[in-house]
C-alpha cells in the first residue's frame, strides 16, 4: 500500500494538533458521487475557453450569465439556476456554448429530482456536441460525466460505469488529473452497486496510489477528500478515515486553508459512522471553528446539534440551536436555509421536554418560513420535507388536525413528483396521527404506504440527499415493526403463548407475515447499505410439506409468533411480555451457555424461550407431520442458539431439525440427494494476521477430503485470488473455508481471513456469484467463525452473506468452539452429506446429536453453535 492507505491503524486522537486553527472555503454538502457536483469556476472558465464560436461581447455576457447561475446553484436555488442556464443556451448560436449550458441544465434538474427534465437537457446537450466539428476532449468528459451521474441516480448502474470510462478517456485527453480521478471514484461506486466489489476495492487502491504518487497540492487535498467520502459511503470507515486524515494533513502542511472545513465535516460523517460520538463532535467543532463560507458554518452546528439532542445536552442544545436560528434568518431563501430549518427542528424533536432548548413559536415561524421558501425556490421536494417535518412539530404539541394537514399535503406532493423518500416518512407520520385518533384501518392504510414506499425505495436507500438521510433505526424499522403491531391487534392474549381468542384475521397474518420479511430484508439492505440481490424464489411453506415455519417477532409490549406449515391455516400467539424482559431473557440464556455455567439456571431460561417460540406450535398440532422447523428470526433472537432450546426433558434438535431463514422466501435449491458432493476446501492452521493457530483445521481438511472430492487450498494457498479462481473454474457444489472469522452488524467488521488478509463480506459474496445461477453453490460451511460480542445484530452479517453470496445454505458458528469438537462435527456432517437420503438440515442435526452423545462435547457450548441459514433440503 502506498501513502494514501498507511494510517489505517490511526486512532482519532492522533489527528494533528495544527488542525485547531486552520480556516477554509468550500461549497454544498457533496453527493454520494461526485458526477453530480457543478465544476468549479476554474473548470467552468476552461469549458466556456473551449467552446469556442462566440463574438467577445457574447463570450463576456455568457460568462456573466453562468457565473450568475452558479451562484444561485451553490446558494440552494435550483430552479432559479437552470432558469439562467437555459436562457444562456437559448441566446447562443455556438453549439458548444449551448452543450455546455444545458449540461449545467440537467444538473440543476437533478437536484431538484425532475429527471425528465434533466435526461432532455442533457441529451440535447450530447445531441449539439454530435453536430460540432472539433469539439474539446473537455467538453465530451463534462457532458459524459453529467449524464453518467444521471444514469446512475436513475437506477441503470451499467451504462453509468460505460459512461464514466468514456468521461475518463476524455478528461485524459485533456491532460485534467483531477477529472480522472473523480471518474475513476464514480466508476468504484458503480461497480459496488453492480455487486463487483473486488473490482471496485482493486479500482479504489489504484486512485489511492495515483494520489500517493502526486505532489502534495490543492488537487491532492480535494482528491483525497473525495476518495474519503466515497469509501464512507460504501461502508469502508477505516481506509475513509485514512484518506480524510492525510487530505487534512496535507492542507496543512502547504497551508491549503480554504480546503479543511469541508474535510472536518466529512472526517466528523466517518467518526459518526464509526460510533466514535466524541470524535465526531470534536472535527463538527473544527469544522465550526474553520468555517468562513455560510454553508459551512450551518453545516458544522447542525452536526453539532444533532450531538447534543442524542446527549440529550439540553444547555449546549440551547447555545447552538439559538446560533442556528441567527444564522437561518441570515441567510437568502435556499434549498440550504430550507434543509437546515428541517435539520435543526428534528434534532429539537429529541428532547425529553420539547421547547426547553428552544421555543416552540420560533421553531414554528422558522418551519414557516422554510415552507414559504421553499415554494417561492419552486422547490417542491424541499417543501414536502419542509412540511412534513412542520406536521411532526404540530403532531408533538398534539394539535392533531394541523398536524394532518400539514402531513398530507407533505404526502400528496411527495406522491406527485415521485419521492419515495419523503412519501414513506409523511405516510408513516400520517399513520402514527392516525393511530393516535383510533382510526385503525386508516392507520393500516397509511403505513402500509409507507412501507411499499420503502419497498420502492430499496435501491437507492443509500443514495438519499445527504442532508435528509435516513437513519435506519430512527426512520424505517420503526414503520415496520408499528404496523406490525396494528396488524396483530391482540384483545384476548395474555398469558405466555397463549392463542388468541379474539385476534387477527388470516388477512391480517398474511399481511404481518409479509412485513415480517420486508424487515427482514430492509436489515440486510441497511447492512450492505444497498439493496439485497433479487432472487426467484417461493415461499418456504411450499418448499417443503414437512416444514413448520415460525415467525417470532419482538413488540414493546408482547412477543408476537405467527407459525405456518403446508396447507394449514396461520396460526397466532402472543405473550404479553414486554421487550426488555424479553432481551433480559434472552441475553441470560447467552451468558449462561458456556460449560461451566450453572446448568439449571441455563435449562430455566431455555425452558422459557421454548415455551415463547415452539411449545404453542406443537400444543396445536400443527408440526404433528413436520421434520424441520424453519426460524425467522427478529432482534436479538437471531443470536440464539435455537437448537438448544429445552422443552424439559429434551432439546429442541433432538426432535427436529432446525433451520434459519432471513425471509420468507428463499432460493429454490436441489436436495443433497440430487447432486454429488464435490468442494473446494480453504483453511489455515497456522497463526496468521495477528489472529491465533487452529490446529485441529488439518484434521479438519482432511477428513473433509477424505468423505466427498475436493480442491484443497490449506494454509499458504489459501489466498483470496486463489479462493476465487477456484470457485470460478471448478464444478464444485460446496465451498468449505475452516478459519478465523468474524459476523458483525458493521460491515467492515463482518470478513474471514485468508493467508493474504481479510476478505470481506462483500467480497466473498462476490467470488461465489461468480459462477452464476445456474451452478450456484449448495452449501457454503464457514468453520471456526465468531459473531462480534455484545453486538445484538452480529448474525445480520451471517444472514446477509448467506443472502448476497447466492448460496443456497449456509452452515456457521455463532462462537468459536473448541477445535476437536469442530473436527468431530464437521466429520460427522459430511458422512451424512454424502448419504443420499439426508437434508442438509437432517445431516447437521445427525452431527449435532453425535456431539450430545459424547461426554466430551456434550454440553451446548460445543454443539449448538453451529447453525444452518437457507435451503435446509
Amino acid at each position: 500500500m502506498k501513502r494514501a492507505w498507511k494510517y489505517l491503524t490511526w486512532n482519532w486522537k492522533y489527528l494533528s494538533v495544527g488542525l485547531l486553527g486552520a480556516g477554509c472555503v468550500s461549497g454544498l454538502v457533496s453527493p454520494s458521487v461526485a458526477a453530480t457536483t457543478l465544476p468549479t469556476a476554474s473548470a467552468t472558465q476552461t469549458l466556456l475557453a473551449v467552446a469556442q464560436g462566440n463574438s467577445l461581447q457574447e463570450t463576456a455576457v455568457t460568462a456573466d450569465l453562468i457565473a450568475h447561475g452558479r451562484q444561485l446553484y451553490l446558494s440552494g436555488q435550483f430552479a432559479e439556476a437552470a432558469a439562467i442556464w437555459q436562457q444562456v443556451a437559448d441566446r447562443t448560436e455556438a453549439a458548444a456554448t449551448q452543450a455546455v449550458a444545458l449540461s449545467y441544465v440537467s444538473l440543476a434538474y437533478q437536484e431538484l429530482n425532475q429527471w425528465t427534465q434533466a435526461a432532455a437537457a442533457i441529451d440535447r446537450s450530447l445531441a449539439l456536441l454530435e453536430a460540432a466539428d472539433a469539439v474539446s476532449p473537455m467538453l465530451w468528459a463534462q457532458l459524459f460525466n453529467t449524464k453518467a451521474g444521471l444514469d446512475y441516480h436513475l437506477g441503470d448502474a451499467e451504462t453509468a460505469l460505460e459512461t464514466w470510462t468514456q468521461a475518463e478517456d476524455f478528461y485524459r485527453q485533456a491532460d485534467d488529473r483531477s477529472g480522472q480521478l473523480g471518474s475513476q471514484i464514480n466508476q468504484a461506486q458503480a461497480l459496488q452497486s453492480l455487486g463487483f466489489y473486488r473490482r471496485s476495492r482493486q479500482q479504489l487502491e489504484s486512485v489511492a496510489e495515483d494520489l500517493a504518487d502526486m505532489p502534495d497540492s490543492e488537487l491532492k487535498v480535494n482528491g483525497l477528500r473525495t476518495l474519503g467520502n466515497a469509501l464512507q459511503v460504501l461502508g469502508d470507515l477505516s481506509a475513509s478515515r485514512a484518506a480524510l486524515f492525510e487530505s487534512a494533513n496535507i492542507a496543512i502542511a502547504i497551508e491549503s486553508t480554504n480546503e479543511l472545513s469541508a474535510t472536518y465535516l466529512s472526517l466528523g460523517r466517518t467518526a459518526r459512522d464509526w460510533g466514535d460520538s466524541q470524535a465526531a463532535m470534536t472535527m463538527f467543532e473544527r469544522a465550526k471553528q474553520s468555517a468562513l463560507n455560510p454553508a459551512d458554518a450551518l453545516q458544522a452546528d447542525l452536526n453539532r446539534l444533532r450531538f447534543y439532542a442524542n446527549q440529550d445536552d439540553s444547555e449546549n442544545m440551547s447555545t447552538v440551536a439559538a446560533d442556528l436560528a441567527q444564522q437561518l434568518s441570515a441567510l437568502p431563501p435556499s434549498r440550504l436555509s430550507v434543509y437546515g430549518a428541517v435539520n435543526m427542528s428534528a434534532s429539537l424533536a429529541k428532547e425529553t421536554q420539547l421547547g426547553r432548548s428552544f421555543p416552540i413559536d420560533q421553531m414554528n415561524q422558522l418551519l414557516t418560513d422554510a415552507v414559504q421558501a421553499a415554494r417561492a425556490l419552486e422547490d417542491q421536494q424541499a417543501e414536502a420535507h419542509a412540511l412534513n417535518q412542520w406536521g411532526a412539530l404540530y403532531m408533538q404539541t398534539q394539535q392533531w388536525s394541523d398536524a394532518f394537514r400539514l402531513t398530507e399535503k407533505s404526502l400528496n406532493i411527495a406522491r406527485s413528483i415521485g419521492a419515495d423518500d419523503i412519501a414513506s416518512q409523511s405516510a408513516w407520520q400520517l399513520g402514527r396521527i392516525l393511530k393516535q385518533q383510533n382510526k385503525t384501518d386508516e392507520a393500516i392504510e397509511a403505513y402500509s404506504e409507507a412501507g411499499e414506499a420503502l419497498q420502492s425505495l430499496r435501491s437507492e436507500l443509500v443514495a438519499i440527499d445527504p442532508d435528509v438521510q435516513f437513519s435506519f433505526r430512527e426512520n424505517v424499522e420503526p414503520i415496520y415493526r408499528e404496523l406490525v403491531s396494528l396488524l396483530l391487534v391482540d384483545d384476548a392474549s395474555t398469558q405466555v403463548g397463549q392463542k388468541s381468542t379474539a385476534g387477527p384475521s388470516q388477512k391480517d397474518l398474511a399481511q404481518a407475515r409479509e412485513v415480517i420479511e420486508a424487515l427482514q430484508l430492509a436489515e440486510l439492505d441497511n447492512f450492505f447499505q444497498e439493496a439485497c440481490i433479487d432472487v426467484d424464489a417461493r415461499q418456504i411453506d411450499q418448499v417443503d410439506p414437512h416444514a413448520t415455519v415460525i415467525y417470532p417477532i419482538i413488540l414493546p409490549d408482547r412477543l408476537a409468533v405467527i407459525a405456518s406449515s403446508a396447507d394449514q391455516p396461520l396460526e397466532y400467539y402472543s405473550t404479553s411480555v414486554s421487550a426488555e424482559v424479553v432481551e433480559s431473557t434472552l441475553n441470560g440464556l447467552l451468558s449462561a451457555i458456556h460449560p461451566v455455567s450453572d446448568d439449571e439456571h441455563r435449562l430455566a431460561l431455555s425452558q422459557q424461550v421454548y415455551d415463547w417460540l415452539v411449545r404453542p406450535t406443537i400444543d396445536s398440532q400443527i408440526t404433528d407431520n413436520t421434520k424441520t422447523l424453519v426460524f425467522v428470526l427478529d432482534g436479538l433472537l437471531r443470536n440464539v442458539p435455537i437448537a438448544a432450546l429445552h422443552s424439559g426433558d429434551r432439546y429442541l434438535i433432538e426432535d427436529y431439525a432446525v433451520a434459519l431463514s432471513p425471509g420468507v422466501q428463499l432460493m429454490s435449491s436441489r436436495s443433497l440427494s440430487q447432486i454429488q458432493p464435490d468442494a473446494v476446501v480453504g483453511g489455515i492452521s497456522e497463526a496468521r494476521n495477528g489472529l491465533s493457530a487452529l490446529p485441529a483445521v488439518e484434521d479438519e481438511v482432511a477428513d473433509v477430503s477424505s468423505l466427498i472430492p475436493t480442491n484443497t487450498l490449506f494454509n499458504e494457498q489459501f489466498t483470496s485470488s486463489a479462493l476465487a479462481r477456484d470457485v470460478k473454474n471448478s464444478s464444485a457444489n460446496i465451498v468449505h473455508l475452516a478459519t478465523h472469522g468474524q459476523f458483525s452488524s458493521r460491515l467492515e467488521d463482518t470478513f474471514l481471513s485468508t493467508w493474504d488478509g481479510r476478505l470481506s463480506v462483500k467480497e466473498l459474496s462476490e467470488i461465489l456469484q461468480t459462477r452464476g445461477q445456474s451452478s450456484a453453490i449448495e452449501l457454503l460451511v464457514l468453520s471456526a467463525c465468531d459473531t462480534a460480542a455484545g453486538d445484538d445484530r452480529a448474525v445480520l452479517g451471517l444472514a446477509g452473506l448467506a443472502v448476497k453470496s447466492g448460496a443456497r445454505s449456509t452452515v456457521a458458528t455463532l462462537w468459536p468452539v473448541k477445535d476437536k469438537a469442530a473436527a468431530k462435527l464437521m466429520r460427522e456432517l459430511y458422512e451424512g452429506i454424502s448419504s443420499a437420503d439426508m437434508s442438509k438440515a437432517e445431516a447437521l442435526r445427525q452431527a449435532q446429536l453425535a456431539l450430545i452423545a459424547d461426554p466430551s462435547f456434550s454440553d451446548p457450548f460445543f454443539w449448538s453453535a453451529y447453525t444452518l441459514v437457507g435451503n435446509w433440503q
